[in-house]
């Protein structure tokens, strides 16, 4: 598995190896094991699937609060989507910084979102499916999210993206005060 680092030091891209023949290909999306060793101790206990039927639909900016706070490995099976992670960790060198990394099913790429990020995706083709593992379960009562359009993110839309009521009414990231502090483990 070949690991990447990102502008920001603590996203990075994993990119697994393909075994394949004649009948198609094999390939390991995660080993926990080859990531302790680079530095990545993750206990994942929640996967999670999404399917967005429309190109230009847009999820995020997501985040579950401390002591809730989920790592997030996510990756495209079906499709492809431009992923996001933002920086949010109050008193971060890179607090407010984002990065975007395509991700394909074609490709094959993964993004670690870690615990202080926000997350967000917006569909390149129609038919997307994403799916990603947590290492903490959903709590309705941690969820929160942070408008789309505020962090300055060239999310490539030439039109208005597709957007849940959620996502709608989120605060602007000026607006918002962050639960995450750089470096505390949430």
């Amino acid at each position: 598995m070949q690991i990447e680092p990102t502008a920001l030091p603590d996203v990075v891209i994993l990119t697994p190896q393909r075994f394949g023949d004649a009948r198609g290909w094999f390939t390991e999306t995660w080993n926990a094991e080859r990531l302790r060793a680079a530095g990545h101790d993750l206990a994942f206990v929640q996967d999670n699937h999404s399917f967005s039927a429309q190109k230009g639909t847009l999820r995020g900016l997501h985040y579950q609060s401390p002591p809730r706070a989920q790592d997030k490995l996510v990756r495209c099976s079906r499709g492809a989507i431009l992923d996001v992670a933002v920086d949010a960790r109050r008193g971060s060198p890179a607090y407010g910084h984002w990065v975007a990394v395509e991700l394909t099913a074609e490709n094959g790429r993964q993004l670690l979102v870690p615990k202080g990020f926000l997350h967000g995706f917006v569909t390149l083709t129609p038919d997307c499916e994403v799916q990603y593992k947590c290492t903490d379960v959903y709590s309705p009562a941690h969820d929160g999210a942070v408008r789309w359009d505020s962090v300055g993110i060239d999310w490539g839309l030439s039109g208005d993206p597709v957007l849940s009521a959620k996502d709608i009414a989120a605060p602007a990231f000026a607006d918002w005060q962050s639960p995450f502090t750089y470096g505390e483990t949430a």
